[in-house]
């Protein structure tokens, strides 16, 4: 039976919130009569912003508290940004849905330069994200890489300071929030997007099979196969959002293509590699090309040295 009444979940950033609304829309849409509820939670992850991410350290800093909510009833589902969510789920939940991707890629937002190959020597660039730091610094060692957090707009509000020659964003939150800026899209074969990237994940509680039956109107399959690729692929690497492993799997018709990286943090190391296949067998191939990259001596080095970088700092 479908329910009367929905509670959506989510971050209270204005990216978040307008996420929410839209899977609110698609709801009411399918189902005009439902009332459907918005209910803004702050993730520790929204609390600390004056540390770089990956110093913070621990997984689900920005959907633990959801999915405690989640957990206790006090929202029905939560719509999260997928490449934030943890590849393994608190027992009891589950993703119920993930609809149409938007693209997946990052952008270059500069006045400077229209590509990364073009900024100026010594170019102050601007990102939260190690995956990004590690991939622009094996593009371009000469570039200054600084820490970047808050929402979009605090970080465009930045750039437009001149505290920053260009920054790195992804193209989805852009897009969903109708920006205006001067902008560049990377292609995937010069930085690979974090597992998830520009997808939505609904999640759900398990047994909440009358959600689960609401929810599942709004999957899209093909967007759903090529994320549970790249978070196979980013699990069997033991890799959460803050480990420099980039991943993009793309889908032609029946068959799925899936390339994957590991970085140093100093850009200066690399090892990356490919598996295609049947798109049925995204989980399958996703977790055979984790196999594929652990197999190859320097990037199991790399992984190893990361994490022994995490646990030395506690």
């Amino acid at each position: 039976m479908i329910p009367g009444n929905i509670v959506i979940g989510s971050r209270a950033s204005k990216l978040a919130m307008v996420q929410a609304r839209y899977i609110g829309d698609l709801i009411s849409r399918y189902f005009p009569g439902i009332k459907v509820e918005i209910k803004p939670i702050k993730t520790t992850g929204d609390k600390i912003l004056d540390a770089a991410l990956s110093r913070i350290g621990g997984k689900g800093l920005f959907t633990k508290e959801i999915e405690d909510e989640l957990l206790s009833g006090g929202i029905d589902l939560a719509v999260h940004s997928l490449k934030d969510l943890p590849t393994e789920l608190p027992e009891g939940l589950a993703i119920g849905a993930v609809p149409k991707r938007e693209d997946p890629r990052d952008v270059l937002v500069s006045d400077k330069a229209s590509t990364i190959g073009a900024l100026p020597k010594g170019a102050k660039v601007g990102t939260s994200s190690l995956r990004r730091k590690a991939q622009l610094l094996n593009l371009r060692e000469d570039l200054t890489v600084l820490d970047l957090r808050g929402n979009v707009e605090t970080r465009v509000a930045k750039l437009k300071s001149g505290a920053y020659d260009a920054i790195i964003l992804a193209s989805a939150g852009i897009k969903r929030l109708g920006l205006d800026l001067e902008r560049s899209e990377i292609s995937v074969e010069e930085i690979l997007p974090q597992a998830g990237q520009g997808a939505l994940g609904i999640e759900i509680r398990s047994d909440a099979f009358s959600v689960r039956d609401l929810v599942i109107v709004l999957d899209d399959a093909d967007s759903r196969l090529a994320v549970t690729a790249e978070r196979a692929l980013l699990n069997g690497l033991e890799g959460g959002c803050q480990v420099p492993v980039g991943v993009y799997a793309g889908i032609a018709g029946d068959r799925i293509d899936i390339r994957a990286g590991i970085f140093s943090l100093d850009g200066r190391d690399s090892e990356k590699a490919g598996i295609e296949g049947p798109k049925k067998e995204a989980r399958e191939l996703g977790e055979a090309l984790a196999r594929k990259i652990l197999e190859i001596g320097s990037a199991r080095r790399l992984l190893d040295e990361f994490k022994k970088m995490r646990f030395d700092k506690g």
